[in-house]
């Protein structure tokens, strides 16, 4: 392992633990949306908007959390949003209608959204670039294991104990992270600069106007728009051929993470093999041909198998733009991952909303069928541009 991961210099464990914890209701939700829509008396469309609320104001904090990272510490944000985090989860358990859960949920998407970017910025500050990418795969493990246990406990457990379960153990969850890291996260020897909106501006505008930044920016936002806008979908889909329940639709959503941890497992092959320019175009093109397979009339076992395929094959090309992500500035790096997190999560946001219209016109397998093409070409197209720099 690289040096800078010894404890006391850059506790790893720690920082997982809190990548983990933010991560476990990114895709929890998903699952027992059909629950929440019969409990409040919505459509599944209009809760669907659970996903978007989180995704949009994770986003839209960026801009803010970024330069706050920069100028009090990579450190003191984590530890800060980890306890938010476990008060927004327990408003999202005790919500008494559908507006004030979407409300509780965007807060906790907001307030999870200082966790990840800094917690990679903390590994750009320390770790060299040639190892870095090896380096933030290993805590990619954590982020997908969080939405891997997310995903698949939620479906079971919300239909055992109801969905209001599932954020009293998130609630939980994120209280014990965020008492260990008090306790063990320390912040010494992080570069601060004074808080500027002025200079928060100028980073982002240098950022904007940056070719590569604006390759990896646009990339990742359509990454989130056309793999993550058919999650929360999934339960409906599955109905629709015969496998109704939202324990099948969390086993699937969970083996798209699974695929994920595989490709953290073998990482340093992987990318020994391939290098950067080809994974992102075999990301695309893996996660295109799986979403095909998708939108045929499969068991849900046989989509949970295409899942964790599509999920190693997401993880090729995310992976990647994330390195790049710490590389494109050195003096606002909380800024420029900043950014990046929020270009992902408003795609990721939008992604619902998007893919909600064509289901709804068009059906099920033609929101597959039609992510599956626009995930290809994104695959091939980026992979170009980025060869070029």
């Amino acid at each position: 392992m690289v040096q800078e991961e010894k404890a006391g210099a850059l506790p790893i464990l720690i920082l997982g633990l809190a990548c983990f914890a933010s991560n476990i209701s990114v895709r929890a939700v998903d699952p027992m949306l059909p629950l929440i829509a019969g409990r409040f008396e919505v459509s599944l469309h209009d809760a669907a908007w659970l996903a978007t609320a989180y995704g949009i104001l994770y986003a839209l904090a960026q801009p803010i959390l970024g330069p706050l990272a920069d100028a009090f510490g990579r450190s003191f944000l984590v530890k800060l949003c980890l306890a938010g985090m476990a008060v927004s989860f327990l408003a999202c358990a005790l919500a008494p209608s559908f507006p004030t859960l979407l409300v509780a949920r965007g807060i906790s998407g907001a307030v999870a959204g200082g966790i990840v970017p800094a917690v990679f910025a903390l590994v750009g500050d320390r770790v060299p670039y040639a190892s870095r990418q090896f380096a933030i795969s290993r805590l990619v493990i954590f982020v997908i294991t969080g939405q891997m246990g997310g995903a698949a406990i939620s479906g079971a457990l919300a239909a055992a104990a109801g969905w209001r379960s599932v954020f009293v153990i998130a609630a939980i969850l994120a209280g014990a992270v965020a008492i260990a890291a008090f306790v063990r996260l320390k912040g010494e020897g992080e570069t601060r600069k004074r808080f500027s909106v002025a200079a928060a501006a100028r980073d982002y505008a240098f950022l904007l106007r940056d070719r590569r930044a604006l390759i990896v920016y646009g990339t990742v936002f359509c990454e989130g728009l056309f793999m993550f806008g058919v999650f929360p979908f999934v339960a409906p889909t599955l109905a629709s051929r015969g496998d109704a329940g939202t324990i099948f639709a969390g086993l699937c959503i969970a083996s798209y993470a699974l695929g994920g941890l595989i490709y953290g497992l073998s990482a340093r092959h992987v990318i020994g093999r391939l290098g950067p320019v080809r994974m992102m175009l075999a990301g695309g093109l893996v996660v295109g041909a799986c979403y095909a397979l998708a939108a045929l009339p499969v068991p849900w076992l046989g989509m949970a198998a295409i899942f964790a395929v599509a999920g190693f094959g997401f993880y090729l090309l995310h992976n990647t733009l994330q390195a790049h992500s710490t590389e494109l500035t050195a003096t606002a790096r909380g800024a420029g991952v900043a950014l990046f997190a929020s270009f992902y999560f408003i795609g990721q946001g939008l992604g619902p909303v998007l893919s909600g219209q064509i289901a709804s016109g068009f059906g099920y397998s033609a929101m597959f069928a039609t992510s599956a093409a626009l995930t290809a070409a994104l695959g091939i197209v980026s992979s170009r541009l980025m060869r070029r720099l």
